[in-house]
């Protein structure tokens, strides 16, 4: 018994031992604060998901020998809640509080962005595609069927991360609501009804975030002129995409009771590429002015993206415009960020972390660039005989009109739309709505 005794007690101090001393984070007038002092946000989007996990902690030391301080993440719900009410935190790259517990080990801090909806070129924009299952449901909507599903995400990510909250020791320092809700309300229209329903929104969305137990501080994130839709009183407002440090600011000012801090959310030091286009470049240069002039001009910032990484599986999203309907994004992330797909630091890291040297918290030193993992050679793969796939189809569905994908209880693949038509003819087959053939 005296032993067992002996071991409980060794447990216990040794987790006393390791336990983060909790700082306290503030959002100042002017910059944010760290123990009283002001603290410039030097961040880095990267995440966890597009990521193999082992090389979650090469990735995160990367980040830091550019000269950063933070990593931002998405939490991606429909990577996680696979179905209604089962939640997966642990498997393949799902262990998130993982990821967290990795960055604040090597002297990170996290900027959580737990949406629902995120966008960031993911599936649905991260929305689990059962709920388009629930009849009369209506996503990003004050809806009752989504908004208690909402609520229940937010409950589970939280019981995965509650503790590496700021208050009790972790890392995380922001917590973000929802993900540029101003460019989707813009498409709506702007009229006082639907300026009333988009703040009830947003405002709901942190209400849920704080009854899940988050505590912030929060902050929402919308392109500069877009700021008017989706900023909510009393959370600081950021501005993604804007280069210009006095426009940053006077939009901040003008949604946060003329007060900073000031910090633009997404610099953008590449671009994401869709199919059939070339692949997305940015130049050094324009990226390290900006980022000086940012900086210089008293704005903090987080670089979206810092490493891309991949759109596994069936992840990639699209997007959509006038000309074309759908422009899906290809598998590769590599959104010619600072840190390659394949993590290599590109000619763009190496002159990111020259200029980041001199904008150190403190004056602290810069880390040092770790070693890069050497490519693995892939044996020569031999390819077993073709199977006719028309022949060995599972039994088929019948309807008789054409049903989506959801309907058939599938989120992700391809289904097989067959016909007998009734006589011989010529014409064009249409299916309204159909986004990929």
């Amino acid at each position: 018994m005296r032993k067992l005794n002996l071991l409980i007690f060794i447990i216990f101090f040794l987790q006393i031992a390791n336990a983060q001393e909790p700082i306290q984070f503030e959002l100042g007038r002017e910059h944010f604060m760290v123990n009283g002092k002001s603290f410039k946000i030097l961040s880095g989007e990267m995440h966890y998901a597009r990521i193999p996990k082992p090389y979650w902690r090469q990735r995160i030391k990367m980040a830091k020998a550019m000269g950063l301080n933070t990593i931002s993440t998405y939490v991606f719900w429909n990577y996680h809640e696979l179905s209604p009410g089962v939640f997966d935190f642990k498997s393949e790259n799902r262990n998130l509080a993982e990821f967290i517990t990795i960055a604040q080990e090597e002297g990170m801090f996290v900027i959580l962005r737990p949406g629902p909806y995120v966008c960031a070129e993911w599936d649905l924009g991260g929305l689990p595609w059962w709920l388009l299952n629930i009849p009369g449901m209506e996503l990003r909507s004050l809806n009752p069927d989504y908004q208690s599903k909402v609520l229940a995400y937010f409950k589970a990510l939280h019981k995965e991360v509650h503790y590496l909250q700021w208050q009790y020791g972790g890392p995380i320092i922001l917590t973000q609501v929802e993900n540029e809700y101003g460019s989707f309300a813009a498409q709506i229209g702007a009229t006082a009804r639907v300026d009333s329903l988009h703040q009830n929104l947003m405002g709901n969305t942190a209400d849920q975030l704080r009854a899940a137990g988050f505590e912030g501080p929060f902050f929402t994130a919308d392109g500069n002129s877009l700021t008017q839709y989706g900023a909510i009183p009393g959370i600081l407002p950021c501005v993604n995409g804007e280069g210009n440090p006095q426009a940053a600011m006077d939009t901040i000012k003008k949604y946060n009771y003329g007060k900073g801090p000031f910090f633009v959310a997404e610099l953008y030091p590449g671009w994401l590429t869709h199919w059939s286009e070339k692949e997305a470049h940015v130049s050094t240069e324009s990226v390290v002015n900006e980022t000086k002039i940012l900086l210089d001009g008293g704005v903090d910032i987080n670089f979206y993206m810092f490493h891309g990484g991949t759109n596994f599986g069936w992840m990639s999203g699209a997007n959509y415009n006038h000309e074309m309907a759908i422009q899906p994004d290809i598998t590769s992330y590599d959104y010619d960020a600072p840190l390659t797909e394949s993590g290599d630091p590109s000619p763009k890291y190496l002159a990111i972390r020259e200029l980041l040297k001199s904008y150190q918290n403190d004056n602290q030193a810069i880390a040092e660039i770790p070693i890069i993992p050497k490519a693995i050679r892939i044996p020569l793969i031999q390819l077993s005989p073709p199977v006719a796939l028309l022949n060995n189809l599972p039994q088929g569905i019948p309807s008789e009109h054409p049903r989506t994908m959801e309907s058939l209880g599938q989120g992700y693949g391809w289904i097989l739309y067959r016909s007998n038509l009734k006589r011989a003819g010529k014409g064009w087959l249409k299916v309204k709505g159909l986004r990929d053939y």
